[in-house]
């Protein structure tokens, strides 16, 4: 017998299983069965399962019947004539809905010239074995495999223009290129997705070539002129809220420029920029800890009996620029919640220009940050004084095998010269030997070399330089929102160090390989300046080895155990190390310091 489960729940058992699978598909197909309705026979582990429940990644196959897809030209030339639609092929059972657990059963061709008796299905078209995201990148299937995983990874984190409605919007984060362009070398699925409405990338002159080092492990030299003139300029937008919140005792928060009698007041410096209504209006500049919602809250720890009124019983919440960052107010919303409690927002706008250490990716997952930001006038050019905008270095490529990038900057630099867009869509793409043609009638060597001549002495470069046009895209990953570094700063109310993370001006770790690079250098003082961030001297008795006791009263210092206050003595320790004598006691532990003769 055969068990039969239906999402995961067993529901009965069979005699024939291969039987019940087909008329379950064949009923699926005739419309008795609703088209999310997914069977798989195991014949390893004796049971079938069937899943209608969501959350499954399904995709459609062509049918193939005695080595034949169902889908004909008269589908397709129906479908171009409007006289059929997509759910009308799926109603016929020419297409059907698989998801991967189903897929196991099944022989899917990927082109139709593949088709052979054994085969149960074949792919719409070859590029469907890939996700949006992968393929997106042109000429994937000339890339090793990892290449394309990352290449789709980036896509996700590039900048561009995301929404049209972004100024309407209220995005906590969000960032927006100021120039995006479409790719000269496309796919049909850009199309398909509408991409070209809101494009995430630009096209730019790059060369092979390494220069003056500055280039070494990815890092990328970018022309200096280019970013001037707009190239990778984005802007970061960051919103920030605050709520009127009503408190029991008919208390609430008030939104407004605090009075100088509240509690954690300011300066006057600070609410400079406010308006009346302490909210700060658009395109005022703003730093980091700048007061952009001006906020005063009542006391949190009041006594239930006593009821307090008054300026001087408040205290000061206002809303204020994050650590590191800053800006110009770029709008202010007001509106209200669902418990009809006002709320304020204020979007914060930053203009973002490319700088030493900003994250720049190509569609095959050829990532870099910037190395050098070179002038144009010392750039390599060509003999029509074009240089380029990125220096690549060669060295990523023949480990990373990325041929489909050498592809794509053979084919941007033909579509830049014709005007025209080149397709890269997996499997179906333009030829390479087409390329190369097309690329030679522009007037230029069919394997897209150049001669470049040294921009600082004019000389001619020995070697021809690879050089063409490709899709730069900048990444969400910044050096201006990851920068840090604090010398004294604020630190934690429980163990007295260093607060953590870079939001809260934190410290930086220092584990215990950095330690070693410390002791490997001899620098005794810097170690011992680093572990001391809670550097605490306490007052310890020889005899008992507890904590004693600073009787402010009777002005002494004494043991709490034997009452002795000759034996007491002072020893430096770090605070944390105080913090786990004192947990140990709360556990009736008692942890004695044997602190010996002298410290």
């Amino acid at each position: 017998m055969t068990d039969l489960f239906l999402n995961g729940k067993f529901i009965g058992t069979t005699e024939e299983p291969k039987e019940l699978v087909r008329e379950v598909r064949e009923g699926r197909r005739e419309g008795k069965f609703p088209h999310d309705f997914n069977i798989r026979y195991n014949e390893e582990e004796e049971n079938i399962r069937i899943n209608t429940d969501s959350g499954r990644v399904r995709r459609p196959l062509v049918r193939v019947e005695d080595g034949e897809p169902l889908l004909t030209e008269d589908h397709i030339e129906d479908i171009e004539d409007g006289e059929i639609r997509w759910s009308d092929l799926i109603e016929e059972g020419v297409i059907e809905w698989i998801d991967a657990s189903e897929e196991e059963d099944l022989l899917v061709a990927s082109k139709e010239e593949d088709i052979t008796d054994k085969h149960t299905h074949v792919e719409i078209h070859p590029a469907n074995i890939l996700g949006i995201n992968a393929s997106l990148v042109p000429f994937p299937e000339y890339n090793r495999g990892d290449r394309v995983s990352y290449g789709a990874k980036m896509i996700g984190q590039t900048l561009g223009f995301y929404s049209a409605n972004y100024p309407l919007r209220a995005d906590t984060k969000s960032n927006i290129l100021a120039y995006p362009q479409t790719p000269l070398v496309t796919t049909q699925t850009e199309e398909a997705v509408e991409l070209e409405k809101h494009p995430a990338g630009q096209n730019v002159v790059v060369a092979l070539l390494s220069y003056k080092g500055f280039n070494i492990e990815d890092a990328l030299i970018v022309n200096k002129s280019s970013v001037e003139r707009g190239f990778a300029r984005s802007y970061f937008f960051r919103t920030y809220d605050a709520e009127k919140q009503r408190y029991s005792g008919g208390q609430e928060d008030e939104i407004s420029i605090p009075d100088k009698d509240v509690r954690g007041y300011r300066s006057e410096e600070a609410y400079s920029h406010l308006s009346e209504d302490g909210i700060v209006p658009p395109e005022v500049g703003v730093e980091s800890g700048s007061v952009i919602i001006g906020k005063t809250s009542p006391l949190r720890f009041m006594g239930t009996g006593e009821f307090v009124t008054g300026i001087q019983n408040r205290r000061e919440t206002s809303v204020t620029v994050r650590h590191g960052e800053g800006g110009v107010a770029d709008k202010v919303l007001l509106s209200e919640t669902e418990n009809g409690n006002k709320l304020v927002k204020v979007t914060v706008r930053e203009q973002r220009i490319p700088e030493l250490g900003d994250k720049f990716a190509t569609r095959h997952g050829q990532k870099g940050v910037i190395g050098l930001m070179e002038p144009e006038e010392n750039m390599p050019f060509t003999k029509d004084g074009v240089t380029p905008d990125i220096i690549l270095n060669p060295h990523g490529i023949p480990s990373r095998q990325t041929v489909g990038q050498i592809l794509e900057i053979l084919a941007g630099k033909t579509g830049a010269l014709e005007g025209t867009k080149i397709d890269g869509t997996a499997f179906s793409s333009e030829e390479e030997d087409s390329i190369r043609e097309r690329l030679r009638d522009c007037g230029f060597r069919s394997d897209g070399k150049e001669v470049l001549y040294n921009g600082t002495t004019g000389e001619i470069m020995e070697a021809e330089i690879f050089q063409g046009v490709v899709y730069y895209e900048k990444l969400e990953h910044m050096v201006s929102n990851k920068i840090h570094a604090r010398s004294r700063g604020p630190v934690t109310l429980l163990t007295k160090q260093p607060t953590e993370g870079r939001a809260k001006e934190g410290g930086l770790r220092l584990g215990e390989m950095e330690k070693d690079c410390f002791i490997g250098h001899g620098a005794s003082m810097t170690l011992k300046e680093r572990f001391s961030s809670d550097k605490v001297t306490l007052p310890i008795c020889k005899k008992c080895g507890v904590v004693a006791i600073e009787d402010e009263s009777k002005d002494e210092t004494r043991c709490p155990m034997c009452k002795k206050s000759d034996e007491v003595e002072e020893v430096p320790m770090s605070y944390g190390f105080k913090l786990l004598l004192d947990e140990l006691k709360s556990m009736t532990i008692y942890p004695k310091l044997d602190i010996g003769e002298s410290v």
